[in-house]
């Protein structure tokens, strides 16, 4: 059966208990494979795409969660925060590389849009760390509000945006002179920043604030806020987190927290179209090729929802390991 769940994910034909599943050609090709990092357990789980199966449960270092594959596809890199370092790791084998230096306590972390660097938030340090992957060097650090974590370099490549927990702001970095242009305003506890692909926006999550700010990067303000109400949830465990956007730009997800359910969002009109519930507590996810299904790590769950966001339907639950933070794809 746990087949059967997963060939609900990736597409593939099986006869389970006598149903046949739909084959999703739109969902064919690459990425091969899901990396999820568990914070608790201190692993990687590793879905294969293709075959449908749970192929490996990784030792990694302590206290994993931000996830990422390098720009060219070549590594994994694991943010081991209670190592104080940033791993770098073979995607097919999980072997340990190197350990890249990354500040104290790295949470969350952008691989630099031409492959020479990656930025991490250092929570512990109240800085950005900038790593040189090609000597495994740091190449630059940098102050920044209390308790970075949210991290994401402008499409551009011009800006480096950094949230503060603490401060409730988020730091505008010009890369050009390596200096702190603007410290904007959020609503509480921003923990998560994404752009949009062209770039004319950027959708910071406030969790605490429980809700989803929209900013200019024109004007480096905030133009707009998504407010959220999933069917029978107190307004307090509305905790909004990890934000990604389908390939065509028009739809947003946002993993809810301990609302235990995702949003779905119209980006054009910044509406929810629907939510949907998942596991427990989802940080992250990940949407998978052709946009038409997301991959939710549920922290609390230890489980990852495989979501179709066309009927807004959890197709298939798989378990992970202890604490599913973030998900990467590749491989």
């Amino acid at each position: 059966m746990r087949a059967c769940a997963l060939a609900a994910l990736t597409g593939v034909s099986l006869l389970c208990a006598g149903a046949a599943l739909p084959v999703l050609a739109q969902e064919a090709g690459p990425p091969a494979r899901a990396y999820v990092s568990n914070e608790r357990s201190s692993t990687v789980t590793v879905v294969d795409l293709a075959s449908g199966k749970a192929v490996a449960q990784w030792p990694v270092g302590k206290r994993p969660r931000g996830i990422a594959m390098t720009r060219e596809g070549k590594y994994l890199l694991v943010c081991a925060g209670a190592d104080n370092t940033v791993e770098l790791r073979d995607p097919q084998t999980g072997a340990l590389i190197a350990n890249l230096p990354s500040g104290a306590d790295p949470e969350q972390f952008f691989p630099s849009y031409d492959g020479t660097l990656l930025f991490a938030a250092n929570e512990d340090d109240g800085a950005v760390t900038a790593i040189d992957l090609a000597t495994r060097k740091v190449a630059w650090q940098l102050p920044v509000g209390k308790e970075p974590e949210g991290i994401a370099q402008s499409p551009d490549g011009k800006w480096l945006l950094v949230t503060s927990e603490e401060d409730n702001t988020v730091s505008w970095i010009d890369l050009a002179s390596r200096t702190v242009r603007t410290a904007m305003e959020t609503d509480t506890r921003p923990r998560h920043i994404e752009f949009t692909a062209d770039g004319a926006q950027v959708w910071i999550a406030a969790e605490v604030g429980g809700v989803v700010q929209i900013a200019d990067p024109a004007t480096q303000a905030v133009t707009g806020t998504i407010s959220f109400a999933p069917p029978g949830v107190p307004a307090y465990k509305v905790m909004p987190c990890g934000i990604r956007f389908t390939p065509d730009g028009k739809t947003a997800v946002v993993a809810l927290g301990r609302a235990d359910a995702i949003a779905v969002v119209d980006v054009a009109s910044a509406t929810v179209r629907g939510y949907v519930k998942v596991g427990g507590r989802p940080w992250h996810l990940a949407i998978l090729p052709g946009g038409t299904r997301a991959l939710v790590a549920n922290g609390a769950s230890n489980d990852l929802s495989v979501v179709d966001l066309t009927t807004l339907k959890v197709t298939a639950t798989i378990p992970a390991g202890d604490g599913p933070w973030g998900v990467a794809l590749g491989g």
